[in-house]
């Protein structure tokens, strides 16, 4: 898929328009730790390391040259899978409730609760979304269209970053979320999603029932970097849910009343 930042400017642009957000997350810590109220600097990196990744995927900055397969893959695993997982991990949902006044700091946890969020905040949902996604650009002309039709590319980049951010969260986010599943059940769909990236992957690599109009070299590497690539970001992704994961320990046993019978 030719980027089309490789026609519309310098490499800085994608690192300005990211300037933004990011200033805005650490101006926003600041205030809350001015106000008394501790924010993790583990988590203001979190965020710049989201904000770095996305820069460095969208800009021309990647080892491959225009129109290479094997460069959409990495933008691909980048804005996807890496970057939204620290994002995730930067808590940004928690760090705006803090720092919105009471009435609209319930509007917004209201709106979470909704059946909409819970919809979208299910981890079915979100791998859905995130392997539905890549079957449709990888196995329909959807990749075709996108190389040829700029805002086609930008959606599909959109798409990626969301439903990776998504997926995240729902599998391993430290923010508010409604009736997350159990840890187990999580693992579960993460199981599921390393073997559908795994499936993806190889039938990229042997060419079947894909709609890849590329070298067969670029195809191959490409489909080595979602194989190899997508096992780190999901083990990064699992190592971030059990880290967070506290076992709940049985309730002790109650003695029986009266004491124990005598014998």
């Amino acid at each position: 898929m030719t980027s089309p930042h490789a026609h519309a400017g310098p490499d800085a642009l994608p690192a300005l328009l990211l300037a933004l957000p990011a200033a805005g997350y650490l101006l926003t810590a600041a205030r809350r730790r001015a106000a008394g109220r501790p924010w993790s600097r583990r988590r203001e990196a979190a965020f710049l390391t989201g904000c770095a990744l996305l820069a460095l995927a969208l800009g021309n900055a990647l080892p491959f040259g225009e129109g290479d397969f094997r460069g959409h893959m990495l933008q691909h695993l980048l804005i996807g899978m890496l970057a939204p997982l620290a994002l995730v991990l930067a808590a940004p949902l928690t760090l705006v409730l803090g720092a919105l006044p009471p009435r609209r700091g319930r509007r917004l946890g209201r709106l979470l609760r909704s059946r909409t969020a819970r919809l979208l905040a299910h981890p079915v949902t979100a791998l859905l979304l995130t392997l539905g996604g890549l079957a449709a650009l990888y196995c329909t002309p959807l990749y075709g269209l996108a190389a040829a039709t700029p805002w086609i590319h930008h959606l599909v980049h959109a798409h990626f970053l969301l439903s990776g951010y998504l997926f995240a969260w729902a599998i391993a986010g430290p923010d508010p979320a409604p009736h997350r599943p159990s840890v187990p059940a999580r693992l579960v769909v993460l199981g599921v999603a390393v073997a559908g990236h795994a499936a993806l992957s190889q039938l990229m690599y042997a060419g079947v029932l894909v709609s890849l109009d590329v070298p067969a070299a670029q195809r191959r590497g490409g489909a080595e970097l979602m194989y190899y690539g997508g096992d780190i970001a999901e083990l990064l992704l699992a190592l971030a849910l059990l880290v967070t994961w506290r076992p709940r320990r049985p309730a002790p046993a109650r003695a029986p009343l009266g004491g124990s019978a005598a014998g």
